[in-house]
């Protein structure tokens, strides 16, 4: 069992049904991120294609920058990705 323990999978399906691997993610140099961008992120470290700590490092995002992502994904979906909707959305969040 403990072998199963370094398995990765090599491709996990992307937020818009496509399949992602290692090399289709965006590049390690990355600036602009555009919400596409940011979900197939957050798929691949759902998805065990990356760990957290890998992505944050291949894109020098802090932890709480990515796990922001990763809570806007899980609580509104892509459209919480979006810069210009995240005051929205965190007011409805503040309300729960």
């Amino acid at each position: 069992m403990l072998e199963n323990q370094n398995f990765r999978p090599a491709s996990v399906i992307g937020p818009l049904g496509e399949p992602l691997t290692i090399d289709s993610l965006p590049p390690p140099e990355t600036t602009r991120w555009v919400v596409r961008r940011k979900a197939e992120v957050v798929a691949a470290v759902k998805g065990g294609l990356l760990t957290a700590d890998e992505a944050c490092e291949r894109y020098g995002l802090s932890f709480e920058e990515f796990a922001a992502w990763q809570r806007a994904v899980e609580r509104n979906g892509m459209a919480g990705l979006r810069v210009t909707r995240t005051q929205i959305y965190r007011a409805l969040d503040d309300r729960l």
